[in-house]
């Protein structure tokens, strides 16, 4: 982890706070998702490191150690996308591999869908394709309590988890979406009221990585976190004919909760994300959860690393 540096860029306005690890022209750039970080790459990053690649992971505008908006509540997707090619322009690389993990993913296809000619490939986990916009879930379809109906409506997931203090939140969110099961309140509880409070951590997360993730939350909070994705995962982001044709590699866990989201399954399985991947490979991890890049490191790494040799 020392050997990881850290910077602050002027992206767009903003100092948005970048980890970076290896050189030379080989890029690979991650997107995390949420309660994620930069730190949630800190696995990757060494490896591709040690296998000759520059790791680049950022945390995204409003979060972690980067800069807030100044008006979090007008930031979108669309703020991401522009953000990432900012930063690729300011470091001066023409074209990168994009690595995107949950909502992070969007971003990523977003990019190589609007700007082609500066993604080499990507890899996503936890989630295949698809882009903010009015289709993005069938929310109609999911339960009245399910967390990103909650999280969407304004005031409501800022009251539940102001309640905690922010170490708490982080580990309630990590210990459940971790299970395997949809995240579903009743009509008298809101979402941090699924975690018993003496329920460890899942034994791949300790606290020492509980508290790097606790110290940068507590630094930016929670009000960019909760506009983007979950307030604005639903706004057009003006791709009317979305195709990924780069190569792409999927990895998704078959414990992830994600997977029971209605019909996204039979999305992967029946071959139907390639109408809009065409050069996707998928894998499926048994064990995996929807922290995989976590949970199993060392076989996500290879994953990862094989792919982008193969494309480099």
């Amino acid at each position: 982890m020392d050997q990881i540096q850290h910077k602050h860029v002027e992206i767009r306005g903003l100092k948005l706070h970048v980890a970076e690890i290896g050189s030379g022209p080989k890029v690979v750039v991650f997107l995390h998702g949420f309660p994620e970080i930069w730190y949630s790459w800190r696995h990757q990053m060494i490896a591709l490191s040690n296998s000759g690649y520059r790791a680049i992971a950022l945390d995204f505008r409003g979060y972690g150690l980067s800069d807030q908006p100044s008006e979090p509540e007008k930031t979108s997707f669309n703020d991401l996308v522009d953000d990432v090619i900012a930063l690729l322009d300011s470091f001066g690389i023409a074209t990168a591999f994009l690595i995107g993990k949950d909502f992070g993913a969007m971003p990523v296809f977003q990019l190589a869908v609007a700007h082609p000619e500066r993604v080499s490939g990507i890899v996503t986990l936890g989630i295949p394709f698809m882009i903010p916009g009015p289709s993005i879930l069938p929310l109609h379809l999911l339960p009245k309590g399910f967390y990103i109906l909650r999280w969407k409506e304004p005031g409501r997931a800022e009251a539940d988890f102001g309640r905690f203090d922010v170490k708490t939140v982080i580990r309630n969110i990590y210990i459940l979406f971790s299970g395997s099961e949809l995240q579903v309140a009743g009509e008298d509880q809101e979402i941090m009221d699924l975690v018993e409070p003496s329920t460890p951590l899942p034994s791949w997360f300790n606290e020492e990585d509980l508290t790097a993730y606790a110290t940068l939350y507590e630094n930016s909070g929670f009000r960019t976190a909760l506009q983007v994705p979950y307030r604005t995962m639903s706004d057009d982001c003006g791709i009317s004919d979305p195709k990924v044709k780069v190569p792409a590699l999927l990895i998704m866990g078959e414990k992830d909760y994600v997977i029971k989201f209605p019909g996204l399954d039979e999305y992967i399985r029946s071959g139907k994300v390639k109408e809009f991947v065409p050069k996707l490979e998928t894998i499926f991890m048994p064990e995996g959860n929807h922290f995989v890049q976590e949970q199993l490191p060392d076989e996500v790494n290879q994953f990862i690393i094989t792919f982008l040799n193969k494309h480099t």
